[in-house]
């Protein structure tokens, strides 16, 4: 019987249908373990308890094991390619691993996330940057609603110099990323901030099955230069790896960009438990060409990859330390994850160019400096109660943020002139959540969980005294999904949730804005709910295929704001949309994917005239195809789209131009040939030199000198996409 097994047999074959959310080595081994009847009692939430159960003496798991009498084949999960039926939360949540992406050419770091279906990566500013993110009718800006971990240490920043959320992925190197879980929608009771639109989980692997040293060269001044192995050391494997990038990019001036990153990783994997220590240093510095307004290029006074400032760009560092620990058992699973991360940023921005200082220009100057610490854990015990298969998962999640020097300031050539802002912040969160799965018949099962989320904020204004203050907020979010089949290898999903995004901080005690005028405070998150409907299939033989109805309703909508260069809250929204997903592998040598999304987003309490929401993409394509020849040859040719979106809440400036960002299309071609342990490739990224826009925008602006403060024009400002570009790699293993 596809999809059902006693005791979740099943449910061990990928950490999806546990919600897990840090270490994974163990989501390939089926548990063995033979059926108990008895009603496990309820532990209090404690990390105690749960360090407890991780720490459990392995020679009791082992002991456990040898008296066990039904053992289950060893299952291995490949991905987007593996049976998840039986196992998913939704038709939206699904798994990719390193054998897909590998061959995934990749232009910039964060379009990693484009693995998950619907999810866009574009860029307004230099590659030092956070990305832009895409998913489900929203501009997330650079993360606002979409959250991502890393090895368990959760990647989003609240709070943000930038804007709320900010998601720079630029210390991931792609070849150490084993894979990547994926879901979309608040239905997940172990995602909270920042997830309702989706989440990706990464994770780094434990040892490398051969050293490799690999060089990428291209052009616009592209060098890059990655090396990684992993070494057998006592009980575990130490992995180490490095990378070093440099790039100029096309732009008049040249980005200048250079970053290092290095990973050190020891892992003690032993089956039924084990651990790690995880080490990883980032740093970065750039020059940055921001969007520059369309008129002055149409007009032929500004070249297409111009800047209006040439002393944009930035710097930043982070360096964070995890540990990671694990045990099963028979009747349980326990995960528990420590982390503290130190990061830093300065970002140099002129948006509006001389709308607000004719004379000395607009350039602002955002800075931070932080210490993050946390944890998160979670027991999962397996059950049989009365008849019933029943898993029931206690979890906690607490995160600090403490950011000193938290401020917004004007400057010219990267040169102070005035203080426009200047706090400093302690930001805590408390999450608790509890699920419970059951298989009520062998076709039918239920998720049902329970997540509490509390903030606690505490601002200190140094500019304006009368700003500082602290406020706390608790909500409370169930979560229901009903789970169908399968029949003919084919699942239904029915899944419901409540979620949340928090808010900055410092919007949350604000009272006196910079030019004196009275500011209403905004609540520390704002709430939001969703629904889904899906399918999921595998009747036909190498297809998996997903189809998904959704809606979304956000009380609040956080929105790019030009002249701060943030992120600012707006009003209530809701979001409907469908996702058609397809993986098709029907044979070795050929694998093709192709992902539809489309989505409409729209503000409620408005007239449907002006209901827009700025910069919502509504629909996004991307296909592929991957084909291994014989003599070690393969192919690889993407196409990646998303269309156009509306830039104002009308479609129209305040000058009555339409204001939509255009659609855009790209193909990428790539290719390689590898000789015993040599290997080359050749990738070909825009092959069609498109002129496209990476990302517009709409908003005032003044781009001439010597005028009135605040008088300006309305008009779309964009940032290109990258011309066509080639790079060759080579890489020898060992």
């Amino acid at each position: 019987m596809r999809g059902y097994s006693p005791m979740g047999a099943l449910r061990d074959k990928s950490s999806l249908s546990q919600g897990n959310f840090m270490n994974r080595s163990d989501l390939s081994d089926a548990l063995s373990r033979r059926t108990r009847v008895y009603f496990q009692l309820v532990f209090p939430f404690s990390a105690c308890l749960l360090a407890a159960n991780v720490l459990a003496h392995p020679q009791q798991t082992e002991d456990t094991e040898a008296a066990q009498t039904t053992t289950l084949e060893t299952v291995k999960v490949e991905g987007r390619a593996s049976d998840l039926l039986g196992i998913a939360t939704s038709a939206s949540q699904g798994e990719v691993g390193q054998p897909e992406f590998k061959f995934r050419p990749l232009s910039r770091v964060g379009e990693l996330v484009e693995v998950v279906p619907g999810a866009i990566a574009t860029q307004h500013s230099g590659s030092g940057k956070a990305n832009q993110y895409f998913l489900r009718g929203f501009n997330l800006d650079h993360g606002t609603d979409f959250s991502v971990t890393l090895d368990g240490v959760p990647m989003n920043l609240p709070t943000h110099a930038h804007g709320q959320g900010y998601l720079d992925l630029n210390s991931v190197i792609p070849e150490l990323v084993d894979k990547v879980e994926y879901g979309k929608g608040p239905y997940y009771v172990d995602a909270g901030d920042f997830s309702s639109a989706g989440y990706a989980r990464m994770h780094t692997f434990h040892s490398l099955p051969e050293g490799f040293v690999k060089f990428t060269g291209g052009e616009y001044d592209f060098y890059r230069g990655v090396a990684a192995n992993s070494n057998r050391i006592g009980r575990g494997d130490l992995l180490y790896g490095a990378e070093v990038n440099f790039f100029n990019g096309p732009w008049v001036q040249p980005e200048h960009s250079d970053k290092y990153n290095g990973m050190l990783r020891y892992t003690v994997d032993e089956g039924n438990w084990g651990g790690s220590i995880n080490g990883k240093i980032y740093h970065s510095r750039w020059t940055a060409t921001n969007q520059i307004p369309e008129a002055l290029v149409e007009q032929g006074r500004l070249d297409l990859y111009g800047t209006m400032d040439p002393t944009d760009g930035g710097n930043t560092n982070r360096y964070s330390l995890a540990s990671n620990l694990w045990s099963k058992g028979d009747n349980y699973k326990s995960e528990l994850n420590i982390y503290a991360a130190y990061y830093d940023v300065q970002l140099y921005s002129n948006f509006t160019y001389f709308l607000d200082d004719p004379i000395r220009g607009d350039q602002i100057e955002q800075k931070e400096r932080r210490v993050i610490g946390g944890g998160n854990g979670e027991t999962t015990f397996y059950n049989n109660w009365f008849g019933f298969d029943v898993d029931n998962t206690f979890g906690f999640q607490v995160r600090h943020d403490s950011i000193n020097g938290l401020g917004l300031n004007h400057t010219q050539n990267r040169q102070l002139l005035d203080r426009k802002s200047l706090s400093d912040v302690e930001e805590t969160s408390y999450s608790f959540y509890y699920k419970n799965q059951t298989h009520w018949l062998e076709k039918f099962r239920t998720i049902a969980g329970l997540r509490t989320d509390t903030f606690v904020m505490d601002v200190t204004d140094r500019l304006n005294p009368v700003n500082s203050g602290n406020r706390t907020s608790t909500f409370v979010s169930p979560k229901l999904s009903l789970i169908f089949g399968p029949w003919y290898d084919t699942e239904f999903f029915i899944n419901l949730g409540y979620g949340l995004h928090s808010n900055d901080a410092r919007g949350t005690t604000t009272r006196v804005a910079p030019d004196g005028t009275f500011q209403n405070r905004v609540s520390p998150m704002a709430k939001q709910r969703g629904a889904e409907g899906g399918i999921r299939t595998q009747a036909v033989e190498g297809l998996t295929s997903t189809l998904a109805v959704w809606y979304l309703r956000s009380a609040s909508e956080l929105v790019f704001a030009g002249d701060a260069g943030t992120t600012e809250p707006t009003g209530e929204s809701e979001r409907v949309g469908v996702e058609w997903t397809n993986y098709y592998k029907p044979t070795d040598w050929l694998t093709l994917d192709a992902d539809l999304a489309f989505a409409s987003a729209e503000y409620l309490g408005v007239p449907r005239y002006a209901n827009n929401v700025p910069n919502s993409v509504g629909r996004v394509i991307s296909a592929g195809a991957v084909i291994q020849f014989p003599y070690n040859l393969y192919g690889v040719a993407r196409l990646r789209h998303f269309g156009q979106m509306p830039l104002s809440e009308t479609n129209y400036d305040a000058s009555g131009n339409k204001a939509w960002g255009g659609s855009t299309t790209l193909v990428t071609l790539g290719g390689g040939y590898q000789y015993q342990n040599y290997k080359v490739e050749l990738d070909i990224f825009n092959l069609f030199n498109s002129k496209a826009n990476d990302i517009a925008y709409d908003y005032t602006y003044n781009d001439q000198p010597g005028g009135t403060p605040g008088v300006g024009v309305d008009g779309i400002l964009k940032h290109p996409v990258m011309p066509r570009m080639v790079r060759v790699t080579a890489s020898v293993s060992f």
